[in-house]
């Protein structure tokens, strides 16, 4: 294999002071090629625990699972993980069964930087069809086999890793450059005892397939709100303008700009109204006057410090302002750390129409402090968990199971399981945007809910129910739409309603006149040659979009769902 260059950056200044990096994942993700170029690269060991347990027995991995069993081996890699993982400067490809021990994972994320190597089952099928040394993989039907393995494990992958990141179809080179670059953005190899309790993970929406090569990492940690190395590391300039409102402000606005100006950076606070209501084109102007006041440069990065108003309008202010200016998202609400600040749709209200006056456009970062998240009230935090919901719902049915089991533990605001919520989601919706950037296709799926949703907010007034609020009723009358077309059966609908129910969000409709809601549908931005598209489920874990709704059927799902007078 050729030497790769890294051009940005020194490789000892990567991982200074000898840190190990750790790779797991599942057999076939390519632990062992990218884990060889990657030790080369950063002039590191490289080190193969399944290779340093055959040179102890000096028998191969099948024959210690013929005579031992698996309960033998693992016992043998838990031994070889305590020694390995003491060592320094090494990189140390793991067993992918390595994460099934507590103990195995509390080793790994002391012994370095942990980074998973996440791989789509058809890739995995792919790399390791033909392999007959791997004894869990003999089987008849490996892509089953695979996805049940791939299924007990991710879990505890994404509980383990510092870092995630897809090892997918391309090439070595670029794997390794994609995850140095992440391993620099996320200065990761600061970690302190502390932040090791609740470990910092790094996601990457990719946008690489696209003409412009772009990508950007969302951050998502408790307590890391004054990483200020992060956010610096995307600034073009020492001077920013930090949008925040009058309920955020206060308790995170000044702290953030004593760190910046210990970083020699100096800022422009712009204090907005909050709520929904004031997402509209008087609000936007408020930010274009302070921008324009203070002379603000096509380098002048915009932070967006709050919620999802304050997001949107920030990044509409960024995307338009100067015809483009860099912005940075900081979410202070779980709704805007699982939807808003990814994906780049920025807008404003019109009285006519909820966001139909907008602009895709990309932060340089999201950085997710979960401890926000102390701060917010019981109420908008149950309005985030609407759009987590979602996520399960429409492509990742694990998720919802997780969700099902979880869900007091998120009221509750465990760290590490918001984190783990807020992590997932983010990944789920990576995914999604970085296929679609522009909403042409798959995309509009993560609409679920919101066109009854968006109609809600409407006609209630803006404000009156929160976003996620009208998004819970809206995806419970998407789901008993899809139970009126057949789609779905009564175990589903139960189940629907009842997490729903458990989050204590609403799962039925305000009481308008059908005629009402439907006026409000048509101005739905999924509406094409004037029919109302909706987002309706096959099953929990698959969305799709159809339009070929019958009257009559629309007509009922509204009257079942409505509240009683």
């Amino acid at each position: 294999m050729d030497e790769i260059k890294i051009t940005s950056r020194q490789p000892a200044q990567v991982m200074a002071g000898g840190t190990n990096i750790i790779l797991i994942g599942m057999m076939g993700a390519g632990k062992t090629t990218i884990g060889k170029a990657l030790a080369n690269c950063l002039d590191k060991e490289f080190v193969d625990s399944d290779h340093e347990i055959q040179k102890r027995t000096g028998v191969k991995i099948p024959v210690i699972f013929e005579i031992e069993g698996e309960a033998g081996f693992r016992k043998r890699e838990s031994e070889a993980l305590a020694e390995l993982t003491t060592k320094r400067n090494i990189v140390l490809a793991t067993g992918g069964g390595a994460v099934l021990s507590p103990e195995n994972r509390q080793l790994l994320r002391q012994g370095g930087v942990v980074v998973y190597l996440r791989a789509s089952i058809g890739d995995l099928y792919r790399r390791t069809r033909h392999d007959k040394n791997r004894p869990l993989l003999q089987t008849h039907n490996l892509y089953t086999r695979l996805n049940e393995l791939h299924t007990q494990r991710d879990a505890l992958y994404r509980e383990t890793a510092h870092v995630i990141i897809d090892s997918g179809k391309q090439g070595v080179r670029f794997l390794v450059e994609k995850l140095i670059q992440q391993l620099i953005a996320s200065n990761i190899q600061q970690i302190t005892p502390d932040s090791r309790h609740y470990p910092m993970k790094t996601i990457t929406v990719d946008f690489t397939t696209s003409p412009d090569k772009r990508s950007y990492p969302i951050h998502i940690g408790h307590g890391i709100l004054q990483r200020i190395d992060l956010i610096a590391s995307c600034l073009p300039q020492n001077r920013v303008a930090i949008v925040s409102n009058t309920t955020i402000a206060p308790l995170y606005l000044d702290k953030l700009r004593t760190a910046l100006a210990e970083k020699n950076v100096t800022s422009i606070p712009i204090v907005l109204p909050d709520g929904e209501a004031y997402k509209n084109w008087e609000t936007l102007k408020l930010i274009f006057d302070a921008l324009l006041k203070n002379h603000c440069e096509r380098k002048t990065a915009i932070l967006a410090l709050g919620g999802g108003v304050v997001g949107d309008l920030t990044g509409f202010a960024a995307a338009t302002y100067l015809r483009g200016v860099p912005f940075i998202q900081i979410p202070t609400t779980l709704l805007a750390q699982v939807d808003s600040s990814v994906g780049g749709k920025t807008g404003i209200n019109h009285p006519l129409g909820k966001n139909m006056i907008g602009a895709f456009y990309q932060p340089r970062m999201v950085l997710t402090d979960s401890a926000t998240l102390n701060t917010l009230p019981d109420r908008e935090l149950r309005a985030g968990i609407a759009e987590i919901i979602k996520y399960g719902l429409i492509r990742d049915p694990a998720f919802f199971d997780w969700l099902e089991q979880n869900m007091h533990r998120l009221l509750a605001r465990d760290p590490i399981t918001l984190n783990e919520a807020i992590q997932r989601s983010c990944e789920n919706k990576a995914e999604i945007v970085a296929s679609d950037e522009k909403e042409k296709g798959v995309r509009a799926l993560l609409n679920l809910g919101h066109t009854f949703g968006h109609a809600i907010e409407n006609g209630m007034g803006y404000g009156v129910w929160l976003h996620g609020e009208a998004v819970a009723a809206g995806t419970v009358l998407a789901a008993e739409l899809s139970h009126r077309m057949k789609l779905i059966g009564e175990t589903e609908i139960h189940r629907i309603r009842k997490i729903f129910i458990q989050a204590d969000l609403p799962v039925t409709a305000p009481r308008m006149p059908v005629e009402k809601y439907l006026q409000l549908m048509t101005l739905d931005k999924k509406v094409e040659a004037g029919k109302i598209r909706f987002i309706v489920l096959n099953r929990i874990g698959e969305a799709v979009m159809r339009s070929d709704i019958a009257s009559d059927i629309l007509h009922d799902t509204l009257l079942a769902c409505m509240a009683d007078e």
